[in-house]
């Protein structure tokens, strides 16, 4: 009977694939998952629109996937049932943890490529992160349709970069749905099947996880041994919790409850767990043993736990909204686990918090859904980066904040991270870029030319890349240029705090660390663009640049002069004079206990300008 069970799973398991869709932002990845869902039984015209499986509005209104997401599809290819469990993954770097966990959890990816446009930064980093997890990689053209599509030219770069056979490629139109029945052929006979295990203990990878306002967290699992069945005792091995299994079930693309999950199948399951820093991306599910027990099941290789990398504050417009923006917050990490946030208080801006993010589009995104889903008007600070502080005694210190930045006569080295840049550019662009990344410190790895295009690899200072780096880049190769990178480590660095002083008092929101030979540079920009954003006062006001105790660089704001001879109608000049002497001791007066308010507005517009 157990034999029979057996083959009756493995015979299940030859009929399922399970592949991703990788490409570059903007190469057609959701289009594409919404062919493949007209062709399978569960799908419902009444229900149709574009990009079905992208559950966000500003993922629809921006063309990005924000999210992984996931559809079980029973198709027929050549009169034999199969199943496809395609993943649409996003396009983004900062999301190349949550890509990597989804191919991991697949056989096989299409690599689509748009045949107008070319080999892209990011087509590379997703085809490298596939070839890592061994994957069956079959290329895809899409958009062959257009006029200004040059498959030939396209298939030599991926024959030149990646290694393809000239054969391998398949032309679609993920618009119009031309050559959709080649890709469901080319997925039953160039992806491999589920491998069968022969341990009947439970080994699952949590692929994703977010929260459900119905359901509590759902967690997206892909089962490599075992079964997964409701009732079932479950231990989450890295976030150590144990949970028992409520429901299991796929999405037919909507939650369709389900018996159980066997080896091969990727669904869902909820439990009684609340929090989602509970369910940690990449972990392992296992049967949870008796106390005292030792689990036999091994964690899944590749786990590792997401570390923010681009840091900046959140303020409410105004001090009666941080409830709002408090519990903002609290909802949004219900569904997005990956950004970290603590309190932060500004003498400027008030209270607010300091929060962390995967990289500056993830940063866009969650600033646009705070103020769209939850009308909560937000100033933002500049963004910054994590350094590490190494200091005399032999301790060392994360710095998120240039608030916080030691006595220098402690700091014995201050590190901060680099990146491997991957940037592909038009040919007649190269000298100008070269010199953008050689003016931000960069060091160059190397430049290969692909025809029209060029690929250059350069090593970068994060904290120079974080600032406008994509809109420079943009702007001299005429939009053309796309850009992908990687953590490359950290660094020593020659890395000092700029402070900004105003009348002798440190402003600390307006702050940053940079490094030694830009800080002038910056100090007298900064300050220059204060002069014009602070408003006269009756005295003067200093505006200061410092490194430490030596300033750098000074504007000032002279005092408003208010006409006090204005009521002396002729008669003698002495009279003049007294009131001028009286109104020079009260503006002596006023200089040594006057302080100075930054408005909102002059704040926030000097941001903006350190950031462009």
């Amino acid at each position: 009977m157990e034999n029979t069970k057996a083959e009756t799973i493995m015979d299940k398991s030859r009929t399922i694939r399970n592949f991703a869709l990788i490409a570059h932002i903007d190469h057609g990845k959701s289009t594409l998952a919404d062919r493949l869902i007209e062709q399978s039984d569960v799908f419902d015209k009444r229900q149709s629109r574009e990009q079905m499986l992208d559950s966000m509005d500003i993922e629809r209104e921006r063309g990005i996937t924000v999210k992984t997401q996931t559809v079980r599809l029973p198709v027929v290819v050549r009169n034999k049932p199969y199943i496809f469990n395609v993943m649409d993954t996003p396009g983004h770097v900062d999301f190349s943890y949550e890509v990597s966990r989804a191919l991991a959890s697949c056989e096989g990816a299409f690599l689509i490529v748009d045949a107008t446009q070319g080999i892209e930064a990011q087509t590379l980093a997703n085809a490298w992160l596939a070839l890592e997890n061994d994957l069956d990689i079959v290329p895809v053209l899409n958009k062959c349709d257009l006029p200004s599509a040059d498959s030939d030219k396209v298939v030599d770069q991926l024959q030149r970069t990646l290694g393809f056979d000239k054969d391998a490629a398949i032309n679609i139109s993920a618009k119009t749905g031309f050559g959709i029945p080649l890709l469901l052929d080319a997925a039953v006979e160039r992806f491999s099947p589920p491998r069968p295990s022969d341990d009947k203990t439970l080994q699952a990878l949590l692929v994703d996880s977010w929260y459900d306002a119905y359901l509590g967290v759902m967690i997206l699992v892909r089962v490599y041994a075992g079964a997964l069945r409701k009732g079932q005792k479950i231990r989450l091995l890295a976030g150590k919790t144990e949970a028992v299994v409520e429901r299991v079930g796929v999405f037919l693309p909507h939650p369709t409850q389900t018996d159980a999950l066997s080896c091969g199948e990727i669904g869902f399951m909820t439990t009684g767990i609340k929090s989602l820093a509970q369910t940690q991306t990449g972990d392992t599910i296992v049967e949870a043993t008796k106390e005292g027990a030792k689990s036999a099941t091994a964690a899944l290789s590749g786990f590792r736990k997401q570390q923010p990398v681009v840091f900046c504050g959140l303020f409410p417009d105004s001090a009666e909204n941080f409830q709002a923006l408090r519990d903002a917050l609290a909802k949004l990490a219900l569904n997005d686990s990956s950004f970290s946030r603590e309190n932060e208080s500004s003498p400027v801006l008030g209270l607010g918090f300091r929060c962390g993010f995967l990289g500056l589009l993830h940063l866009e995104i969650v600033v646009e859904r705070l103020q769209r889903e939850f009308q909560v008007e937000l100033v933002t600070t500049a963004p910054s980066v994590a350094y590490q502080i190494n200091l005399h005694n032999g301790t060392s210190i994360d710095l998120r904040s240039p608030a916080d930045y030691p006595d220098p006569t402690h700091i014995l080295a201050t590190l901060e991270p680099w990146i491997k840049a991957t940037i592909i550019l038009p040919r007649e662009t190269i000298g100008a870029v070269l010199q953008l990344c050689s003016e931000l410190r960069g060091k160059q790895i190397s430049l290969e030319a692909l025809e029209e295009r060029a690929v250059l690899v350069f090593e970068l200072p994060l904290n120079e890349v974080v600032f406008d780096f994509h809109d420079r880049l943009k702007s001299l190769s005429r939009g053309y240029a796309s850009f992908d990178y990687e953590p490359a480590g950290f660094r020593v660095g020659n890395l000092v705090k700029l402070s900004i002083l105003i009348n002798g008092d440190a402003v600390d929101a307006l702050s940053c660390i940079l490094h030694r030979e830009r800080a002038v540079a910056r100090a007298k920009a900064m300050c220059a663009k204060l002069k014009t954003l602070i408003p006269q006062q009756l005295f003067k006001v200093a505006i200061q640049g410092a490194l430490g105790g030596t300033v750098i660089a000074r504007e000032t704001v002279n005092a408003l002069r208010k006409d006090v001879t204005a009521k002396c109608y002729g008669g003698d000049i002495t009279r003049k004079r007294k009131l001028l002497e009286k109104q020079k001791k009260g503006k002596k007066r006023m200089r040594q206990i006057g302080k100075v308010n930054i408005p909102n507005a002059a704040f926030i517009a000097a941001l903006k300008t350190d950031m462009s």
